[in-house]
């Protein structure tokens, strides 16, 4: 009997140790903040940079933010594919330079536990500001990219861009995003991104004219897709430029293929090759490349 109160009450500790952790998260209170300068130096080593073969730029440019389980497959194959269109793609990894490569961590970034997307948000705008200074990029051509994980950093950007809010990692904006920090991004691509409560994109939104593409699955069991849509709707009625297209049939993930073992996750080739020519299609017309 005692066995089972304790190891009940152990069980309920822990329960209430993570509840504190993601209170502590989310709010940013227990998020350790850097200043723009340390944040873009510890990411730069592990960003991946490719260019369009013909020309010699500045190119207008993605920036690409992966799942919780960090950069796959499948953000190369979006940089192929926008290569092809004419964009450079910056790829941004957020785990490796954390030391959240292993699953036993980065699982814990899927559930929530660590780096979430207030906190990943500052990786976008200090990516941001790096890009700008890149020779290759056309700083007032930036589009942003973010899957699953990445998407709700995207969305979180946006919101608290358009708020007045720091991104909990940083202490402050980057030089030169202090009074707009929204400034040269033309367009922002969701891929069945998290719109849970928990998000501000979900409770407040944002408000600057971007144009804003969801690339949503139907019944999605990591990443409900009724949320997104819900955002979406919100912002439609309020003369935003956001659109959704959903694909039924596929899973979270879609283009992905490669995956963690035992994942339900599926690769779909034809899911994948209609996202691409979409969210090609789509980046082309916010810079008017495309009618």
């Amino acid at each position: 009997m005692w066995a089972i109160i304790a190891a009940a009450a152990m069980a309920g500790g822990l329960v209430a140790l993570a509840g504190a952790n993601m209170l502590g998260r989310y709010s940013g209170l227990t998020v350790p903040r850097a200043d723009p300068e340390a944040l873009t130096r510890m990411l730069a080593p592990h960003a991946r940079l490719s260019t369009p073969s013909e020309g010699a730029g500045p190119f207008p440019t993605v920036l690409l933010f992966s799942g919780c389980d960090g950069p796959k497959d499948n953000l190369d194959t979006w940089s192929r594919a926008l290569n092809a269109d004419g964009w450079a793609a910056l790829v941004v990894d957020s785990h490796a330079p954390r030391g959240l490569t292993d699953f036993q961590l980065w699982r814990l970034v899927c559930a929530g536990q660590l780096l979430t997307g207030a906190e990943r948000a500052g990786d976008v705008a200090a990516a941001v500001a790096a890009a700008r200074r890149l020779p290759q990029v056309d700083g007032d051509r930036l589009a942003l990219l973010g899957a699953s994980h990445g998407g709700w950093a995207v969305l979180e950007f946006l919101s608290m861009a358009d708020h007045g809010e720091v991104p909990h990692a940083l202490t402050r904006w980057p030089d030169g995003m202090e009074t707009d920090p929204l400034d040269g991004i033309v367009a922002a691509i969701l891929l069945y991104p998290y719109c849970g409560q928990v998000t501000r994109a979900a409770r407040r939104g944002w408000e600057s004219r971007i144009p804003a593409l969801f690339l949503l699955v139907e019944a999605d069991a990591i990443a409900s897709e009724t949320a997104c849509r819900r955002i979406v709707a919100r912002e439609q009625g309020r003369g935003l430029p956001v659109s959704e297209h959903v694909y039924s049939g596929v899973t979270h993930g879609f283009d992905q293929r490669d995956r963690a073992a035992l994942s339900s996750l599926k690769f779909d080739a034809e899911a994948t090759k209609d996202a691409l020519a979409r969210g090609t299609t789509f980046l082309d017309r916010a810079i008017g490349r495309a009618p």
